[in-house]
């Protein structure tokens, strides 16, 4: 496998969103390499931090098709999948899509949205398909939602159930900007729409062609044991309710292997593992009441448990 051209290819992409996305080098990284492993992404922050500048900078320079939802508490899980109408003149029912049939399915605010529509989300982020009145549509490939939420305690929002949140590879956080970073993008929106200078640098086939570099990454049985005693040590925890599924592991096997091709390397390291797992792991795990009267996070406790698993020795020599 060329890994250089593929690395250089991500490293193009990223590049370009970065134009429109300013300080936040880390989570566009993480978007991207999750996008390559055919996950989602669920964004928690405040408003206005570019959340969805992100998701509309990565439509562009991928020059995906895209679209939008504002979830308010009167979308319809209609809105979402679609719906079936009939046609008087041939005398039979027609499906119209909703507005998740596109390759960038941008989510927003998707916690003030009721529990009904929220499941509408369900089959279209496992399957890759949406079924209305007995009928299986296919969604286009590649096919990415990327969601945004408010933190829990804002104004109108609602908890989403855990089946739903093990469905996102990876839950990121934007946060405010640093100083200098904020002072650049007030400079840059003086004169035009950062999203603007964004160019668009690959296509549909580019990120097919990369999925495949990231399927044929070599990973050694020792990782797979390292993965699966992560997870283990998550549903054996003393201050854990709820631990890691098998969909959590696998996710954590993908995107590690999307992390080695972006580091120009056939091979999965432990480094790969351990740098994404925060963001593979937090939002999948329910803390019970011991670790709120010990003030732990969840963060912690993941810290915790990387710290006292013991990650093995690959050599670069491993085949």
């Amino acid at each position: 496998m060329n890994t250089s051209y593929y690395t250089s290819q991500i490293n193009r992409i990223i590049s370009e969103v970065k134009k429109a996305v300013i300080g936040k080098d880390a989570v566009i990284i993480k978007v991207f390499l999750a996008m390559l492993c055919k996950g989602h992404i669920l964004i928690e922050d405040i408003p206005g931090v570019g959340k969805t500048t992100l998701a509309l900078a990565f439509s562009k320079a991928l020059s995906l098709n895209h679209n939008r939802m504002q979830f308010t508490p009167d979308v319809l899980p209609s809105d979402v999948t679609g719906f079936s109408i009939f046609n008087k003149v041939k005398n039979t029912f027609e499906f119209r899509p909703g507005v998740a049939f596109c390759n960038l399915f941008l989510a927003d605010e998707i916690n003030r949205t009721s529990s009904k529509t929220q499941s509408a989300l369900l089959e279209l982020m496992e399957e890759k398909s949406i079924t209305v009145d007995g009928v299986t549509h296919k969604l286009p490939d590649p096919y990415t939602v990327i969601a945004t939420q408010n933190p829990i305690g804002c104004a109108g929002t609602h908890y989403l159930p855990e089946s739903q949140l093990d469905r996102f590879m990876i839950k990121l956080s934007m946060g405010y900007p640093d100083p200098a970073g904020e002072v650049a993008i007030l400079k840059s929106k003086y004169c035009a729409n950062p999203l603007e200078n964004v160019n668009p640098v690959a296509d549909a086939d580019t990120i097919l062609k990369l999925r495949e570099a990231v399927d044929s990454v070599y990973v050694d049985d020792k990782i797979y044991e390292y993965i699966v005693n992560l997870a283990s040590a998550t549903r054996n925890h003393p201050m854990i309710k709820l631990g890691i599924s098998p969909r959590g592991t696998l996710a954590l096997m993908q995107i590690s292997k999307g992390i080695a091709v972006a580091m120009e390397r056939d091979y999965v390291i432990p480094d790969d593992v351990v740098f994404i797992c925060h963001d593979v792991f937090e939002h999948r795990i329910i803390l019970n009441s011991k670790a709120k009267l010990s003030d732990k996070t969840a963060s912690d406790i993941i810290s915790e448990i990387i710290k006292s698993t013991p990650a093995p020795k690959i050599l670069p020599n491993r085949r």
